[in-house]
């Protein structure tokens, strides 16, 4: 990795003579007096980026958060949010974050079909879900295997979220089951919401050539499969009846977690739901602040790892913890949740592969199109 680092240091430069001209200005030497601790904390401040950054509260991210790990040449300021919020504030809110989490696909959907480019996104991957686990059916509508869905009505709270996407096209690419074999309920609610913050308009697109129609009035997904106005559900988070324990409600896939480990060791493919947006022109303005962000969050990342291998397990409410990692790091290596573009370039393009024959994007857009150009050839700390 090259770094901008004469731009750093120009920004740094300008940023000390500005702090300097404040001492210099300051009437009756009112400057002397004030606190040498004081000062310096001062003078760091100006010399720093200012930057607000928003964000789900992941372990990953702790280091960042609560300061350990710093994006060099910034300081910021965190707020937790809903990706529903997330992606709402940048599409069509008030755009108040430098640097945000983001829904992959609903930022793909953006760009390809709404022309947005107030923001661009670093190889910076803060949630990535297999998503096997998250098909429930109704267990007296025989449905035992995935191809069992044909012509079934399968409800769903939106259906271009990143985690639909990614649903459809496993089915099509792993079990042959199209999109245009199922009939497709959207609820007026989702049981979740209240997790997941309003949804955007990127994940309600419904392309031509699906059957979809609006399920009942007033009730949520989970709702609508115990009343049985639909077979199945795609849901990313569990509904509330399988969490309420509904006899009649059950994963499609008993054992998902060797489901999930059985796709992963066939395509290599963890799959990625959300991303880091930067203000672009931020990036424009100080051309160093691209690495910069991912080098922290990328140590940020190693140092969770560093924590779960020595004290997680006795801190962590899971009486298998230990073992669970030593399972993930053998079959996934011990960065299991890479960043950097070449890491991930074969489930970034079947993302977008995946968008576009569903319909969902105008083009099959490619990475140059959507990450910034300076991070491309950014390398992850392992």
């Amino acid at each position: 990795m090259k770094k901008n680092n004469s731009s750093r240091r120009d920004f740094l430069k300008k940023s000390a003579l500005a702090t300097g001209a404040i001492a210099t200005f300051s009437v009756g030497g009112l400057a002397n007096s004030i606190n040498s601790e004081e000062n310096k904390n001062q003078s760091s401040n100006l010399n720093e980026l200012q930057l607000k950054v928003g964000g789900n509260p992941v372990n990953r991210l702790r280091s960042l958060i609560n300061g350990k790990v710093k994006i060099e040449g910034c300081s910021i300021s965190y707020e937790n949010g809903s990706i529903g919020d997330l992606n709402t504030n940048i599409f069509s809110g008030p755009q108040t974050y430098d640097i945000t989490e983001i829904g992959l696909h609903p930022f793909m959907l953006a760009h390809a079909n709404d022309g947005f480019r107030d923001y661009t996104l670093l190889p910076i991957f803060p949630v990535r879900i297999f998503r096997h686990k998250s098909v429930f059916i109704r267990n007296d509508r025989g449905i035992k295997k995935p191809e069992d869905l044909i012509g079934k009505k399968v409800g769903t709270p939106g259906y271009s979220s990143s985690s639909l996407t990614w649903l459809r096209g496993i089915f099509k690419d792993e079990y042959g089951v199209n999109p245009e074999d199922i009939h497709w309920v959207i609820s007026n609610k989702d049981s979740s919401a209240e997790a997941s913050g309003k949804t955007s308009k990127q994940e309600q697109v419904n392309p031509d050539g699906i059957n979809i129609t609006k399920g009942t009035e007033g009730l949520d997904e989970s709702e609508l499969l115990v009343s049985g106005e639909v077979d199945a559900l795609f849901h990313a988070a569990e509904p509330q009846a399988y969490m309420e324990g509904n006899p009649l409600v059950e994963r499609l896939f008993p054992d998902s977690k060797r489901t999930e480990q059985m796709y992963f060791k066939k395509t290599g493919i963890f799959p990625i739901m959300h991303a880091v947006a930067v203000r672009k022109s931020l990036l424009d303005e100080n051309p160093w602040l691209a690495e910069a962000i991912f080098n922290a969050y990328s140590e940020s990342k190693k140092q969770d790892y560093a924590f779960m291998r020595k004290i997680g397990w006795a801190l962590d409410s899971l009486p298998w913890y230990a073992q669970a990692l030593e399972e993930t790091n053998k079959l996934m290596g011990k960065n299991y949740w890479p960043y950097g573009i070449e890491s991930n370039r074969k489930a970034l393009e079947t993302l977008f592969r995946y968008s576009f024959e569903q319909g969902l994007s105008k083009k099959e857009l490619t990475i140059e199109d959507l990450f910034h150009a300076s991070s491309l050839e950014f390398l992850d700390s392992k």
